[in-house]
């Protein structure tokens, strides 16, 4: 695995680097497996005061995980696949439970399983190359790896309008959302790390709040604030026809624009994750993280997801073919099963 995830150690500075740039740095099962590994190891090194997460190139931090490796395991008839969300989720929660500081370097692309490793973190550094996403709406599939807890916690209305649309954001917005904690041009970052080798391992959160804080910089004017009325109004209606109903009925072209790009998401997807966030703010992460591995159990025995990877990443046509196509056809029951115990629940020990 040493070739697509690099692990080492810097000073006190636990380091992993995501080196998969053909791929965006996604994420495979193996590199879920032995980054969990890692992380539980120096949870416990008295010599690791701290870890940095970084993504190479100077495209992605992490772009999610490999859908198209999962579509064909799929394809070739293995019925493994769950096996991918349930070594990410345990990753995930790794990520929240580390007891020390965790630095995740968001320089460029950050979606989904990305999302994941990084906003569970201490700290976590935008740049004036991060791109934010949950864009899971859009293949059939639902805005994971945690989205059911900090989602919910991002300012008004945002956190829905974020999971339906898989709108993207810069620093400055991803920062005002909660995914961001702090901005720094990308060329400080090696310095930044530098200093983290040489902190006192012994100083935990302080002592890295004191060098990251040393390299911060203003992230600019957060631009979503500008729809934040239309977002809160809308999205805050009962149901996802409501939702675009509300849109329908605003003037001007966010709104226009935002109700067509609903209309292009999956009708399963956008009413599975309306139930999603609206019932598990309330949540602790442990219970977070088992309610949506028995979503995307769920998922994965569907249709949408797949039809949405095909139509995305396989065929590049961008034209899936949802089933049902109308959210006006998804009935209730149809979408209680994506919240129905499953046979295996993910455990984390």
């Amino acid at each position: 695995m040493t070739d697509v995830i690099e692990f080492g150690v810097r000073g006190a500075l636990g380091r992993v680097h995501l080196n998969a740039p053909s791929t965006f740095n996604a994420l495979t099962r193996q590199m879920c497996v032995v980054f969990r590994e890692k992380l539980l190891e120096w949870a416990d090194d008295p010599a690791i005061g701290a870890v940095a997460v970084s993504g190479a190139g100077d495209r992605a931090f992490c772009a999610g995980g490999d859908i198209r490796a999962l579509y064909d395991s799929r394809m070739a008839g293995d019925d493994t696949t769950n096996l991918f969300f349930w070594d990410e989720y345990r990753l995930d929660y790794a990520v929240h439970e580390f007891p020390k500081p965790y630095v995740a370097l968001v320089d460029g692309i950050v979606m989904g399983g990305g999302v994941g490793i990084s906003v569970h973190g201490s700290h976590r550094i935008m740049t004036e190359r991060t791109t934010f996403a949950m864009p899971e709406c859009g293949i059939g599939l639902f805005p994971d790896v945690g989205g059911t807890a900090f989602l919910p916690r991002a300012p008004g209305e945002l956190g829905m309008y974020l999971a339906l649309t898989g709108a993207r954001m810069k620093a400055a917005d991803a920062i005002h959302a909660g995914i961001g904690t702090h901005y720094m041009p990308s060329a400080k970052l090696d310095a930044l790390l530098e200093c983290l080798a040489n902190a006192d391992p012994a100083g935990g959160v302080e002592s890295v709040d004191a060098v990251v804080a040393a390299f911060a910089e203003d992230p600019g004017p957060v631009q979503i604030r500008e729809h934040a009325r239309v977002i809160d109004r809308c999205f805050s209606a009962p149901t996802v026809a409501g939702i675009v109903d509300a849109l329908e009925a605003e003037d001007g072209y966010f709104a226009i624009e935002t109700a067509d790009s609903l209309r292009t998401k999956s009708p399963t997807s956008m009413l599975a994750t309306h139930r999603q966030l609206r019932g598990g703010g309330g949540l602790d992460f442990e219970a977070v993280m088992r309610r949506e591995y028995r979503m995307a159990c769920a998922f994965l025995d569907g249709h949408d997801f797949f039809e949405g990877i095909r139509s995305a990443v396989i065929d590049k046509d961008r034209n899936p073919r949802w089933n049902p196509a109308r959210l006006e056809d998804v009935g209730e029951a149809d979408i209680a099963r994506y919240f129905a115990p499953v046979e295996r629940e993910l455990s984390f020990d």
